[in-house]
């Protein structure tokens, strides 16, 4: 199946908020990790999301200029014609992005996006996220606003991120305390600023002790039980049931329990990226230790081609983190629910 048109992420989205099932949102940096995402939702029969930070498309566009429009339009292309040879439909999204990189980063992509419409074609992503996380409330909104009409000019869906989580992710960083839960107060500054789908669809990442990166379990306290207080505050002030779309940010160590409640409150999407660097690098660290010998031309040698050879490692990468995320799938229950 190909990348999902609008209208398929569209039903992909509103599927998964009525079955109380979430996509997980796989972050790639290369065609490798793109082939192990596509291979593991094939292998769950569950459609996902693929997605490339702004960390990521500055690797992807090469050490010598480290373009990050360039390195992201690259691999969508890619994943474009690739995508066909998988049964499942794949949503593409760009992840955080800041401020500072927005005229660098999603702005630009939305300008290709919209010209490709123009044409009568479908946008090369279909979702882009703001992370205004580290503005005032106020700006952020703001700003969101902005996006949020380019974005659905250009047939996107746009996530915006509404308050901090903890941890660090591509340069932005937050300290681990109070501030990390979002507010019904800041949801319902937020419907009032972009509506609540009128004015274009967009995804909410709101804050419930969420931290990226890596930590162990009972450093974080999530409190996945928020988010029914936003639905319900905000729902209840504008006459609407369960009127947000929410992302779950640094989903890597999160239990199943922390994981049914947040879908049971409207999570349609959820970010993994630690545990599937982890998945992919560990064969290869296996890989070396036991062919030493044959990787490393030691005193003199010459090696072994076959086991230093790119591809005899990076097929093990693939099929490690193309398992972690079939048990996404697993964990956040969309296996089996792709789109026929």
């Amino acid at each position: 199946m190909p990348i999902a048109t609008p209208e398929v992420y569209n039903e992909m989205l509103d599927r998964a908020k009525a079955g109380q099932f979430a996509y997980p949102a796989i972050n790639v940096t290369s065609t490798q990790t793109l082939h192990a995402a596509l291979r593991g939702f094939s292998e769950a029969e569950s459609d996902g999301i693929v997605q490339i930070s702004t960390g990521g498309a500055e690797f992807l566009g090469g050490q010598y200029q480290k373009d990050m429009v360039s390195g992201s339009r690259a691999l969508a292309e890619f994943a474009h014609v690739v995508a066909e040879k998988y049964p499942v439909n794949v949503a593409l999204h760009t992840d955080h992005c800041p401020k500072g990189k927005l005229d660098g980063y999603v702005r630009p992509l939305l300008a290709i996006s919209a010209e490709r419409v123009a044409r009568g074609e479908n946008p090369l992503f279909q979702s882009h996220m703001w992370d205004g996380s580290a503005e005032t409330l106020k700006d952020n909104l703001d700003i969101a606003s902005e996006l949020l009409e380019k974005a659905a000019a250009a047939r996107i869906i746009l996530e915006v991120e509404i308050t901090p989580t903890g941890g660090e992710e591509d340069g932005v960083s937050h300290e681990i305390n109070d501030k990390l839960y979002t507010t019904v107060d800041d949801a319902l500054r937020t419907a009032e600023a972009l509506g609540l789908g009128e004015r274009g669809r967009y995804l909410l990442a709101a804050s419930f002790g969420n931290v990226h990166g890596v930590y162990k379990p009972g450093n974080v306290v999530l409190r996945p039980e928020l988010l029914r207080d936003l639905q319900d505050g905000v729902g209840e002030a504008h006459g609407k049931q369960n009127p947000f779309d929410f992302v779950f940010h640094g989903g890597s160590g999160s239990t199943r329990e922390e994981i049914g409640t947040a879908l049971g409150n409207g999570v349609v999407k959820m970010n993994l990226d630690t545990d599937t660097q982890y998945a992919f690098t560990r064969p290869v660290a296996d890989h070396m230790f036991r062919n030493y010998d044959g990787v490393l031309k030691v005193d003199g040698e010459v090696g072994d081609k076959k086991t230093y050879d790119p591809r005899s490692w990076g097929k093990l990468a693939e099929a490690g983190m193309a398992e972690r995320v079939t048990q996404a799938c697993g964990d956040l229950r969309s296996t089996g629910t792709r789109l026929k």
